[in-house]
């Protein structure tokens, strides 16, 4: 599965995506068919789903860049360790709109990304198991 991002600029998009973010480069070709790069980077340690950067060519999506759900959070990083991984981006200038909370799913932060997209970082708690009669089963943990 690829999820879309809108970006400004492929490489600024790579660069805030490979090393604010750790994320992997996992394809950068050029399509000369219709002048644009497939570009997919992956979070940490995962190849699958990945991030399509998609770079605005009309003055309509370039309307979308930053705001792709209208001020919702967008994408969720999930993480092993929450603490490693937000002071690691702390350091790495990633701007935070709220203070890191627990909830009762698992402990959250909302960032934003280079364009101002929100995303949060969790680390989850538990994790739903889905059971066959269609029920989930949230007892397991992590």
């Amino acid at each position: 599965m690829h999820v879309a991002v809108v970006v400004r600029d492929y490489d600024e998009a790579i660069q805030f995506f490979t090393e604010k973010l750790c994320f992997t480069l996992v394809e950068d070709t050029y399509q000369p068919a219709q002048d644009k790069r497939w570009v997919l980077v992956a979070p940490p340690g995962s190849q699958s789903p990945t991030v399509l950067l998609a770079r605005a060519t009309t003055p309509e999506q370039q309307k979308a860049i930053g705001n792709q759900t209208g001020g919702r959070v967008f994408l969720f990083l999930s993480t092993d360790d929450f603490w490693r991984d937000y002071n690691r981006m702390k350091e790495q200038g990633i701007e935070f709109v709220r203070e890191p909370r627990v909830e009762s799913y698992g402990t959250v932060v909302v960032f934003r990304d280079l364009y101002g997209n929100l995303w949060d970082l969790v680390e989850f708690s538990t994790l739903p198991v889905f059971v066959p009669s269609g029920e989930v089963d949230s007892s397991r943990e992590s």
